[in-house]
């Protein structure tokens, strides 16, 4: 099993391993990994190994970790690379001159950028199909699955063991979806959690951002950094949990997931208080989204429309369009309206949920085959809102959010729990899902 990042730290401290073994190793396993990455960063990230190399030597490193190899989604900005957002309209981008802050603050801390990672283009589908890079696939057993979106290869490079964590971003799931798809845990952040400079956006009033990582103690470290801290360890949390049973009475919940969503609750209530109630915030903020529309969609054709109707159309991958273009029918009245909802249900939220934290499945569905998905179009429409249809309520609701991998189907595919907080209880979350996963490991 790849290392955690509190292993490689203390590998780091005693010897054991050095930057430069660390980073050659990921850039050749990031080699041999087909549409994984959009950018490798090979040169100035060995330069870097090399820095870090002399600072342990002589006892002066930047951080516990200084030396660790990670990836980036290709929304961020890193010096001397092209943001691509998975998009051929913007291969003549100019590179970049100046890290995005959330980059910056990790390298103080010695975190290597080792190369940027393939994505649904524009970041806009939670399956992260790409026809002009790839599609990243995860090792899964069986015939390829959809490694979900738009953090496609945020997940599957940690999936793959290639580094330990990465960042992706998330306006709808798109950090949750493949973590869920591919047995990581995603983390989601609350909007105002970091700087958001230097990241490509999709739609400003949603977009966040989020670590992916094989544990939730990985997520918080890498959450942590981001923000230039050093990691403290998780506390000992409040075990108030919420459960709306109608969540799971929706017959668009399949049966693996439904069942194995039961065991996790009947394993979580042995030890923490779980209420049962209607949350009619969660409710009213779906019936909002299904009456006016996707907020997201109307601000991504506000952002792209110049592509879509200029030469540069033909460029898009077709689903994309598709989708950009169906948003035309969501007027400013409706995005206005979404917008004023959105405030009263977060503060419906807060009251409701009254310090408790919503749990329920991440996705409806286990990770779909690829090849059926991307041979139908309408199909694919059609699975890639189902995909998104609970991550999305609680990107509305701003809810930091935690995507935990917690058990697997008899065929070995990745069976995923979501945690979500009301906006700025982000640190509350980390520490019920960090408490959750030992749970369910012991």
């Amino acid at each position: 099993m790849p290392e955690s990042l509190d292993d490689l730290a203390a590998d780091l401290a005693t010897g054991r391993t050095e930057p430069v073994q660390l980073v050659e190793r990921a850039l050749e396993r990031a080699r041999a990994s087909d549409a994984v990455f959009i950018t490798l960063i090979e040169e100035a990230a060995l330069a870097e190994a090399h820095a870090a190399r002399r600072r342990w030597t002589e006892g002066s490193p930047l951080s516990r970790h200084d030396g660790v190899p990670i990836a980036w989604k290709d929304l961020f900005d890193i010096v001397g690379t092209r943001t691509s957002a998975g998009s051929r309209t913007r291969d003549e981008a100019p590179l970049v001159t100046v890290d995005a802050p959330a980059v910056a603050a990790t390298r103080r801390l010695g975190f290597i950028p080792i190369g940027k990672t393939n994505l649904s283009e524009f970041a806009f589908s939670g399956l992260g199909a790409n026809p002009h890079f790839g599609t990243p696939t995860s090792d899964l057993p069986g015939s390829a699955r959809m490694p979900g979106g738009s953090s496609s290869g945020s997940a599957v490079v940690v999936q793959r063991g290639i580094v330990p964590a990465a960042i992706g971003t998330d306006t709808a799931g798109s950090v949750r979806v493949p973590a869920a798809f591919t047995g990581c845990v995603g983390y989601k952040a609350s909007q105002a959690r970091y700087d958001m400079a230097g990241v490509f956006p999709l739609a400003k009033s949603l977009d966040s951002l989020g670590p992916l990582g094989r544990s939730v103690a990985d997520c918080a470290t890498m959450d942590a950094a981001m923000r230039g801290l050093a990691p403290l360890p998780l506390p000992e949390p409040a075990l108030h949990f919420v459960i709306d049973d109608s969540i799971l009475d929706d017959p668009a919940v399949t049966a693996p997931v439904r069942f194995h969503f039961e065991e996790v609750l009947a394993r979580l209530s042995r030890h923490a208080t779980v209420r049962h109630q209607r949350v009619e915030a969660w409710h009213r903020a779906r019936e909002a989204i299904t009456r006016l529309g996707w907020l997201g969609a109307y601000e991504a054709r506000q952002l792209h429309l110049d592509t879509l109707t200029g030469p540069k159309r033909p460029l898009v991958d077709a689903r994309v369009l598709s989708r950009l273009d169906g948003a035309a029918c969501i007027s400013a009245e409706a995005a206005a309206e979404l917008v004023s909802i959105r405030q009263i249900e977060m503060q419906r939220l807060r009251s409701e949920l009254g310090g408790a934290t919503l749990i329920l499945p991440t996705v409806k569905h286990i990770p779909p085959l690829l090849a059926p998905l991307e041979a139908d179009p309408a199909h694919f429409a059609e699975v890639n809102v189902a995909t998104l249809a609970l991550t999305m309520i609680a990107s509305f609701l701003d809810m930091p959010s935690v995507a935990l991998p917690t058990g697997w189907t008899a065929e070995g595919l990745p069976l995923s729990t979501q945690l979500c907080a009301v906006s700025g209880r982000d640190d509350l979350v980390l520490a019920q899902a960090n408490w959750l996963e030992h749970l369910l490991r012991a």
